[in-house]
């Protein structure tokens, strides 16, 4: 009898744990990196969020809330004054003092990784679920981003055989300031090549080019992404404060792209797949005109 009673209070202790866990997990967060912001709300956690930083823009409903600044440059006042019981951030979130700051007060500090790879991806969104007790939905929707990119990676793969691949260039400004350029081991860089563009550039990182360089590479597109303005508005601003880029084969042939800066931040986003699809029409134009 009394080994009964024991196997029942194991049952009754196992159910009950995940009960206790989901009890346990943090009910007021903040997230820096648009990203990874952007999958916390995928995941179901946006009732969640208490504030969120300036590159966090998408789903709209997240400007709402409390900015604490930019990723790079947070205060530990700002963030502690929203009462958090969790940051979340990728590597890039800083600066490290103001983490450990934030740390001292009692604040969980989660950093995931902005490595732009499938992989790195599927450990942010397994953490993230656990954080939230989402993971069988974490486990779904990186399911499905996976089918996107393959179905990605073979529209580009039957262009190809037909299409030459385009030189690009992908530059990052604001205002039309002097712009850096988007090198090798980047999110641009991964962006890039997923939609069947050839990044022109051999650096890594981003780095400022001079105007020169960049007209010397003579790219068949440029994309462009501002920090502060949009649209035609910041393209004009591009070609003001950067005339010599009017010399380029993408400037005369009219293949200048612009995207969404937030694209770039935090680590591959659930955004990206759909973009992928809207560089590819601009850089195989006649393979985007042909189809149904």
């Amino acid at each position: 009898m009394r080994l009964n009673i024991r196997v029942v209070w194991l049952c009754v202790a196992l159910l009950a744990s995940p009960w206790a866990t989901a009890a346990d997990l943090p009910q007021r967060w903040v997230s820096a990196g648009g990203a990874l912001s952007e999958w916390v709300s995928a995941l179901g956690g946006e009732s969640k969020l208490v504030g969120v930083d300036t590159t966090s823009q998408h789903p709209e409903s997240l400007r709402a809330l409390p900015s604490i600044g930019y990723q790079r440059q947070l205060s530990a006042e700002g963030v502690l004054s929203l009462r958090p019981q969790i940051l979340v951030g990728t590597e890039e979130m800083g600066p490290p003092p103001v983490l450990s700051q934030i740390r001292g007060a009692g604040v969980q500090v989660e950093l995931f990784s902005a490595t732009p790879d499938l992989p790195t991806l599927q450990g942010n969104l397994r953490h993230l679920g656990q954080l939230l007790g989402a993971e069988a939905l974490a486990a779904q929707l990186f399911d499905g981003y996976q089918q996107q990119l393959a179905q990605q990676k073979a529209r580009v793969s039957e262009i190809q055989l037909k299409q030459k691949t385009p030189g690009v260039l992908l530059l990052i400004g604001g205002a039309g300031g002097k712009p850096l350029v988007a090198g090798k081991g980047t999110a641009a860089d991964w962006l890039l090549q997923q939609a069947g563009g050839h990044n022109l550039a051999t650096h890594s990182g981003y780095k400022p080019f001079s105007m020169e360089n960049l007209a010397g590479l003579n790219p068949e597109v440029l994309v462009f992404a501002d920090r502060a303005l949009k649209g035609e508005e910041a393209r004009a601003a591009l070609f003001k404060e950067n005339p010599i880029l009017a010399s380029t084969r993408a400037a005369r042939d009219g293949r200048v792209m612009e995207l969404d800066p937030t694209l770039l931040v935090g680590g591959l986003g659930p955004r990206l797949p759909q973009s992928l699809v809207k560089l590819t029409d601009g850089f195989y134009p006649a393979a985007s005109a042909k189809a149904p």
